[in-house]
């Protein structure tokens, strides 16, 4: 089974729909207000933008014996990821060269995106040339030549969180539902660090696929005001094609204490705006989204789980706001946007906590969890265990909370019915 893209990472379903603007706006001001964008100090309680360049573990890499003699072109720099073009059919060579014109762009790749069903689950999935895109993955993925090589031989790398809660092992085949079924060896772990993507395949292995040639485009400018450059984007882009930011929330744990002179830091505090001045779920909403997250506990922990007898982390946070009559994003890293910041002093029942829990893309947001109040949280874990109540974390994983806007949750998930 293969869905092409078209407009589905996080806004890119709303922002294609042409009747988001508003809601968008608001979003990213609101965003924007709470402190969720680059600077240059930090806080106790920031929020960086999760970029390329942090460390971490180098992802897990199958051995493929006749994937050595490949060449793969060394990775000379990191390109920070921050826009996201996507069409329903292959996007002309001339509107990529029209947005790499375009004032702060620093580089633009061409490639391949479908929602593919592998090992049973339909997966967001990018069909690239190893050697152009590993500058835009997170930096250790970015790093693994064996992975970008094993790739290229006509592997699949799947993200590293999906490898090891789906529990993919190495030296397997994963089977992939495209135009017809095919079995893709397991090329390694990896995560590229964009938001829903859990899966990499060569542009050839693409076409393989039935995969829509060249119907996505990713930008990094990380110095334009991604708002104007967005709108100038959109002025060269076909009828039905978007552009959406590649925006992920992330802060470094509360106990780092006072930064200074981060290059990767962002102030997420204040601004003078804070999560209690804009719209935020009512009481009842609250009471109802956390009843129904209650009434959950005890049942299994699956990847990809959307409830109702089982879960995975996000797939509870979406059915259990669902339940309150709120539309929420699928994957953790866009829950993440899906209303202002909140810092530890303001959390308040039904808030979510965000955590890195990926060594491969250390600034990648890849777990949620929701506030129940008096230092508790409720949880979907990992397999093996089951949906529970657990005492709230704030150690070094810890990437900040927020409070959800059903507003701004409707226009990040792609449905302006929020």
């Amino acid at each position: 089974m293969l869905v092409t893209l078209g407009a589905g990472l996080a806004l890119l379903t709303a922002a294609a729909a042409g009747n988001a603007a508003p809601a968008l706006a608001a979003a990213r001001t609101g965003l924007a207000a709470a402190g969720w964008h680059s600077s240059t100090t930090a806080s106790a309680a920031d929020a960086v933008l999760p970029g390329p360049s942090r460390s971490g573990a180098q992802p897990v890499v199958s051995h493929f014996a006749d994937s050595s003699s490949l060449v793969i072109a060394p990775l000379r720099r990191l390109l920070q990821a921050d826009l996201f073009v996507v069409a329903p059919t292959t996007l002309s060579p001339a509107v990529a060269a029209a947005v790499r014109r375009l004032p702060g762009v620093a580089a633009v790749q061409p490639l391949d995106a479908a929602r593919i069903q592998m090992d049973g689950k339909l997966t967001a999935t990018l069909g690239v040339d190893p050697s152009a895109f590993r500058a835009f993955a997170a930096k250790p993925t970015a790093e693994s030549t064996g992975l970008w090589r094993n790739v290229a031989a006509g592997g699949v790398a799947i993200s590293y969180t999906m490898g090891k809660l789906d529990k993919l092992p190495l030296g397997r085949d994963v089977l992939v539902n495209g135009r017809r079924a095919e079995k893709l060896p397991l090329a390694g772990l990896g995560t590229v660090g964009i938001g829903g993507v859990d899966a990499v395949v060569s542009d050839a292995v693409a076409r393989s696929l039935g995969m829509p040639a060249g119907n996505a485009i990713v930008i990094s400018a990380p110095h334009a005001v991604l708002s104007t450059l967005m709108a100038q984007i959109r002025k060269v882009l076909p009828r039905g094609a978007a552009v959406a930011p590649l925006v992920a929330q992330s802060a470094p744990s509360p106990a780092a204490g006072t930064a200074t002179g981060s290059s990767s830091a962002g102030t997420w505090a204040g601004a003078g705006t804070s999560a209690a001045d804009g719209p935020s779920l009512s009481r009842a909403q609250v009471i109802a989204f956390l009843t129904a997250a209650e009434s959950r506990l005890g049942l299994p922990y699956v990847w990809g789980g959307n409830g109702p007898t089982q879960f995975d982390c996000s797939g509870l946070v979406q059915w259990s706001l669902a339940q309150a009559g709120v539309v929420m994003p699928r994957v953790a890293a866009d829950q993440a946007q899906a209303g202002p910041a909140v810092s530890l002093s303001q959390l308040a029942p039904g808030d979510l906590l965000f955590y890195h829990t990926d060594p491969t893309a250390p600034g990648y947001i890849s777990h949620v969890a929701i506030y129940l109040g008096d230092g508790e949280m409720l949880q979907a874990p990992q397999p093996g265990q089951y949906v529970e109540v657990a005492p709230a974390d704030f150690g070094s994983e810890f990437a900040g909370a927020i409070q959800v806007d059903p507003r701004v949750a409707a226009a990040v998930a792609g449905n302006l019915a929020g």
